[in-house]
């Protein structure tokens, strides 16, 4: 005989009471997300655009979910927390979910795709879906803009994703002294906007193959934007003579690289460094006698005479001369604009690539773009665009419809926890939906401003039903 008593779970009593907690709430859910994503998501057409650049190759009398309703699962799973295709073995039958994909969310008839047929969809890409889906968020990149900008900084970064397994491609790096991919991000630097990403092999980049991939990039760019000023950004892995060589061909293109250090260039460094460590030993004598704290560092700017056999022609050459209580810091960069003062081309614009860095670990820490557990390369590859997908809707949601807010500025794991993550009970009667929230929620004020705004404003026609 079954034992007719639902399951309980047992917490410690209060004063006059005990605590038990069952599974019996019936149609709740915890994430009040997805709706939310498909709001941003309709007005940017996201998913459609993403959709039509893979090429469904299944049997049309067998299928039950469209190739967008599978890739808008997929994406709003992430950009929610799940990074797991897994979680789409429970999350196919949240009501919220079946909701945000415009589906009846108490129906039975209309769950959503397991976790076999993500698996499916993942290693039934190919070299050409993967090309066209780089190049689909190239054009959603330059769809984000009501006009042509005047200037744009294209920052480029590569950024370790550890292997664990036996995943094809995935190589030793010495420098992470582990098995990894090495994706390539690029993004926009003054917005925070994704542009592309590429899944690569583990091994360091040449500079033919990073000119080959900005080269794809441009073209794109160019063809929408012709007289758009370019300033190409990164580190000094990409100061090689293929960059550079691009930025001649186009007149409205520059370069700013951080440049390795080499004897020849220690030697030029050498006269201001020692001005630096002059002047920083006066500032810390003044400083001892006033009985005020020392300084950390003090800093030179100036430009070098230098150029590397390799490159095409001379550029300029910006040092920055540090000198700490460690020891001394040089620090070289390289570029092709001709404007600013060595101060304010490397403190101001250099620098500022660092924030690059933070818009790739929102991707890689907050949206699990490093879940790159499949064997096959090609599968890995859609489960980063899966990430990077998602951090466009959540990017559009924060800079557009938060703009303003306390949330204007957060971060995906923000977004996710305060506005994402909330109990809604589902109501489904003949003619309509209904959800009620927590009485006691926390950001009240501001689902009221996102929704309306997302309900005043059409959706493109594009991306209507």
């Amino acid at each position: 005989m079954s034992n007719s008593t639902s399951e309980q779970l047992r917490f410690p009593p209060i004063p006059g009471f005990t605590v038990r907690v069952d599974f019996e709430g019936g149609a709740l859910s915890s994430d009040f997300g997805p709706l939310l994503l498909r709001g941003v998501d309709q007005q940017i057409g996201l998913t459609y655009r993403l959709a039509q650049a893979f090429e469904d190759t299944r049997h049309p009398s067998y299928i039950d979910h469209s190739l967008r309703d599978l890739l808008a699962q997929r994406i709003y799973q992430v950009a929610c927390g799940y990074e797991d295709g897994n979680d789409a073995d429970f999350l196919r039958t949240d009501p919220m979910f079946k909701l945000g994909l415009e589906r009846a969310p108490l129906d039975p008839t209309t769950d959503l795709a397991s976790a076999a047929t993500f698996s499916r969809l993942e290693n039934a890409a190919t070299r050409k879906d993967i090309y066209r889906l780089a190049q689909a968020f190239v054009e959603q990149f330059i769809a984000s803009y009501a006009k042509p900008p005047e200037v744009i900084v294209l920052d480029l970064d590569h950024s370790e994703d550890e292997a664990h397994g036996q995943q094809e491609l995935a190589v030793y790096n010495h420098h992470y002294r582990s098995h990894c991919y090495l994706p390539l991000f690029i993004f926009e630097g003054l917005t925070g906007k994704f542009v592309t990403a590429v899944l690569r092999p583990g091994k360091r980049p040449t500079g033919a193959e990073n000119a080959s991939i900005l080269k794809r990039v441009l073209k794109h760019l160019r063809a929408a934007w012709p007289n758009t000023h370019i300033v190409v950004r990164g580190d000094s892995h990409f100061a090689n003579p293929e960059l550079m060589e691009l930025s001649l061909a186009d007149p409205h293109l520059d370069f700013l690289f951080g440049l390795g250090g080499n004897a020849v260039l220690a030697r030029l460094a050498e006269p201001t460094l020692t001005a630096a460590r002059q002047q920083h030993e006066l500032r810390c004598q003044n400083a001892a006698r006033t009985g005020s704290t020392p300084p950390d560092r003090t800093r030179l700017y100036t430009e070098l005479d230098y150029a590397a056999g390799s490159w095409p022609q001379p550029f300029r050459v910006i040092l920055k001369a540090e000198v700490m209580a460690l020891g001394d810091n040089p620090r070289f960069v390289v570029t092709s604009l001709d404007l600013p003062t060595p101060e304010c081309l490397y403190r101001d614009l250099y620098c500022a690539r660092g924030q690059d860095e933070n818009f790739i670990k929102m991707v890689k820490n907050d949206l699990h773009s490093d879940r790159t557990s499949d064997h096959a390369f090609l599968a890995n590859h859609l489960r980063l665009f899966f990430a990077c997908a998602a951090y466009v809707l959540l990017h559009t949601l924060r800079t557009e419809t938060l703009a303003h807010t306390e949330l204007a500025n957060a971060q995906p794991a923000t977004l996710i926890l305060k506005l994402f993550k909330l109990a809604v009970r589902v109501f489904q009667y003949k003619d309509r939906i209904k959800l009620h929230l927590p009485t006691a929620c926390a950001v009240r004020g501001l689902l009221e401003r996102v929704t309306e705004i997302l309900y005043q404003v059409p959706a493109p026609a594009w991306n209507s039903s």
